[in-house]
């Protein structure tokens, strides 16, 4: 049962969607502020594929990165800004335009940084990328 103040987590998200993720159909489904996780949709058109309608790989790090960033700012209400320092994708399948689910979790999280991983599924469940991330954490 999603507490009211996740649901307002949610609800405010989605209200100010930076540009970015709107053109790639996002769209917060969850915040889960106990699991310290978060999962995000998108519906990716083929204006962000090669090969037809194969997903380019930076967009696809780009839906991990902000379900995993957006984990960070959902369950520490101190947090300003989160900057990766580094990030690394794996594609252990092809990722084709359509509906996509992507979720980020915070594995542990300091003052300064923090280190977060991400799974991206397509509309079938199957995994299709992972990431993982070393932040920066810039604290109000």
């Amino acid at each position: 049962m999603r507490s009211t103040h996740e649901q307002n987590l949610v609800d405010k998200f989605n209200a100010q969607a930076p540009k970015f993720l709107q053109m790639l159909g996002a769209r917060l489904l969850t915040v889960d502020i106990e699991a310290q996780s978060c999962t995000f949709e998108f519906n990716v058109s083929t204006d962000f594929c090669h090969s037809v309608d194969i997903v380019q790989g930076g967009f696809t790090t780009a839906m991990l990165d902000a379900a995993m960033s957006h984990a960070m700012f959902a369950c520490e209400d101190n947090v300003k800004a989160v900057s990766s320092l580094e990030i690394k994708t794996s594609y252990p399948d092809v990722t084709r335009a359509g509906l996509l689910r992507a979720e980020g979790r915070i594995v542990k999280a300091g003052y300064r940084t923090a280190f977060l991983e991400g799974s991206l599924y397509n509309a079938e469940g199957v995994l299709s990328a992972t990431a993982s991330t070393v932040a920066k954490i810039s604290r109000k």
